[in-house]
């Protein structure tokens, strides 16, 4: 009996979505820091939560992993398709609707596109996100396969890899405080797609959509059907920043505030 309790006793802890709050805090001070590195890191958080990415898609991290590149964007203005590579950049900053379009990433079908429209936030915007990736890879004469996240400091290319995730994050949530409801120390760079599905769980899209964004193992046929549908997409990001403020219930670590 008392070795059915060790193996029960403590619970696992689940993973912590993150909140649009600390998103908000990393996007401004990135804007207001002017660091290259830091906008990047910024933009590419911002596009894991809409996007529901994982870090292997999302950061420059050497190893096993297939991050969305350079090549990989295309934009739309209205029903007007803008080839991200080399349609003017003044034309690209007007963008209203971007996409990423799947290679080899993990349970993706290689040409399938997922898109996103404007938020209609100063700072939490999938596709601002995008354009300045964009504009930044191509204001730098970077190759087609460069991922985006990569960013060029006096010419030199800088990976934006997992670490520098998670300690943006930790630094957010360090100074945002307990009132989150969880320490730095409960998040880190795979949370993200779990903060962008909390978000769309919290403004009630149904699950089965927030399946077909994440990629998580349903109806193949469905999936190819409904995710290109622009009509489907359109309102999510709105949805979204709606949905992603929320504190969670904090456990007897978190301090009292």
């Amino acid at each position: 009996m008392l070795r059915s309790f060790t193996k029960a006793d403590p619970p696992l802890n689940r993973v912590k979505p993150v909140p649009v709050q600390v998103l908000r805090h990393i996007a401004r001070l990135a804007v207001t820091g002017h660091d290259t590195t830091q906008l990047a890191t910024a933009d590419m958080i911002i596009l894991a939560f809409f996007f529901l990415l994982r870090p292997g898609e999302y950061t420059a991290n050497r190893g096993d992993t297939s991050p969305f590149r350079l090549q990989d964007v295309q934009f739309f203005i209205g029903e007007t398709r803008l080839n991200a590579l080399d349609a003017p950049l003044d034309l690209i900053a007007q963008a209203t609707f971007a996409t990423l379009t799947f290679t080899t990433q993990k349970n993706g079908v290689c040409g399938e596109v997922i898109g996103h429209s404007r938020s209609g936030d100063l700072y939490l915007c999938p596709v601002l996100a995008l354009i300045h990736r964009v504009t930044h890879l191509r204001n730098n004469e970077a190759p087609l396969a460069t991922p985006l996240a990569t960013a060029f400091q006096d010419r030199h290319p800088v990976p934006i890899l997992p670490s520098h995730i998670t300690q943006t994050l930790r630094a957010a949530v360090q100074v945002l405080g307990p009132s989150l409801g969880f320490l730095p120390s409960d998040v880190s760079a795979r949370y993200l797609r779990a903060a962008g599905a909390t978000a769309l769980l919290c403004a009630d899209v149904a699950s089965c959509h927030i399946e077909l964004l994440g990629r998580w193992h349903s109806d193949q046929m469905l999936r190819y059907l409904h995710l290109q549908a622009k009509s489907l997409m359109k309102d999510f990001s709105r949805k979204m920043l709606h949905g992603g403020y929320f504190t969670l219930l904090p456990n007897q670590l978190v301090p009292s505030f």
